[in-house]
């Protein structure tokens, strides 16, 4: 998890658990005693690549600093029915305020690991990097992309802050692929910024525009055809790297990475992603 901020975790977990607890578990308070201690255990129900054992950790130790938390599956491991992810003994109030939390993020970013794993492993043979892309869960992306990078994918960017991706529309509200390039890299020279540029085409004819004119450092083929992808990977011929992008399956991906790109970059490890059906169990004394 290092890049993810220890400041952008306490305020996930802070506002969490108050959306979650609010004035109080009052289902708990009433039925369990003030000192009342259990000890409980995360049963993985299917098959996949986990995910959030460190953060449950961190969740647990944020309620109870005295928390007896031993992790038997790390980050990343594979997992299957019936293996337990971890075990954790604190007092039972807390457990149980800290259970649907630990669930919930717990089964989402396993869900994106596993599906992540899947297309890595469709290419792991060939020089292609699979991308993720912004199609993530407001206020949950540092944490999905860190789940994109357990199941063995790559991170595009972080947000709109640091990387140039020139789309269509920017280019039809630029009035052309020239103006585009010359406006975002007269913009980078006058912030002093020095980040990537990538440029979307849609086809051969804007693809020869780019080429052109230059001044970029990825041309991203959107919805290329497989044959017209591979055409437009030997045109580029390693001046500027190449990206597919665009309804990238587990189907299709291996023939897309066939062509020669350099990277593919894949929604659905986010956006279309499951989950892990995963349970939190208390063991009876």
């Amino acid at each position: 998890m290092k890049k993810i901020y220890n400041s952008y975790i306490k305020w996930f977990i802070e506002n969490s658990l108050s959306e979650d607890v609010g004035e109080g578990d009052f289902t708990s308070n009433a039925c369990i005693s003030e000192d009342s201690v259990s000890e409980a255990k995360l049963l993985v129900k299917d098959h996949g690549v986990i995910a959030g054992v460190e953060l449950a950790k961190m969740i647990f130790d944020y309620l109870d600093p005295d928390v007896e938390f031993e992790i038997l599956k790390k980050d990343g491991s594979i997992v299957a029915y019936g293996d337990v992810a971890f075990t954790v003994k604190c007092n039972t109030r807390t457990l149980l305020k800290a259970e649907r939390l630990v669930l919930n993020i717990m089964q989402r970013l396993s869900g994106i690991s596993t599906i992540s794993s899947e297309f890595a492993f469709e290419v792991q043979d060939l020089p292609v990097k699979v991308l993720d892309t912004r199609k993530t869960t407001p206020l949950l992306r540092p944490l999905e992309k860190w789940a994109v990078r357990i199941g063995g994918c790559y991170n595009y960017r972080d947000g709109l802050y640091d990387w140039i991706m020139i789309k269509d529309n920017h280019v039809d509200a630029a009035g052309g692929i020239k103006n585009a390039i010359e406006r975002v890299n007269t913009y980078l020279k006058k912030n002093k910024l020095d980040l990537g540029v990538t440029i979307e085409v849609r086809n051969l004819v804007e693809l020869n525009q780019v080429l052109e004119a230059g001044n970029i450092t990825r041309i991203m083929l959107d919805n290329f055809e497989l044959a017209l992808l591979k055409e437009a990977v030997c045109t580029i011929d390693k001046r500027f790297e190449t990206e597919a992008s665009g309804g990238v399956t587990l189907q299709t991906i291996r023939a897309i990475a066939e062509t020669g790109v350099d990277y593919i970059s894949v929604g659905a490890l986010t956006h279309s992603a499951g989950i892990l059906d995963l349970s939190l169990k208390i063991q009876n004394n």
